[in-house]
């Protein structure tokens, strides 16, 4: 099943490059994608960076392009069945910044009450 999301993932990624404009959004790029076992459907997780529009409008607008993307993604599978594509905003990058950010702010805490760090 990881081979197969890898290979959807890269596909996807060409696609985007090359066939499917999603600037007026902002930065879009594709993370990961969960291929179901039979192969049929795909959960494609996409990350933004420099929104232009809101997180809701940015998920209706990826979506709205799911059968496009299939139509370009199709002829560069190696797969009897090309998966239907469900788009996903990943939120680990997010969660990631928030914990690093949380962890930054502990070591300021703790110097500024160690005497011996100015």
């Amino acid at each position: 099943m990881d081979r197969v999301g890898n290979q959807v993932l890269d596909v996807l990624t060409g696609v985007l490059s090359r066939n499917i404009n999603l600037s007026h959004l902002g930065f879009v790029t594709f993370t990961f994608v969960d291929v179901a076992p039979d192969l049929r459907t795909a959960k494609v997780f996409y990350s933004v960076l420099g929104r232009k529009k809101s997180d809701e409008e940015i998920n209706i607008d990826i979506n709205q392009k799911r059968k496009a993307f299939k139509k370009f993604m199709s002829p560069e599978l190696q797969l009897r069945n090309t998966p239907d594509l469900h788009f996903y905003h990943d939120e680990s990058l997010l969660y990631g910044d928030k914990i690093n950010k949380l962890l930054h702010n502990i070591d300021l805490d703790k110097n500024e009450d160690d005497p011996e760090h100015p």
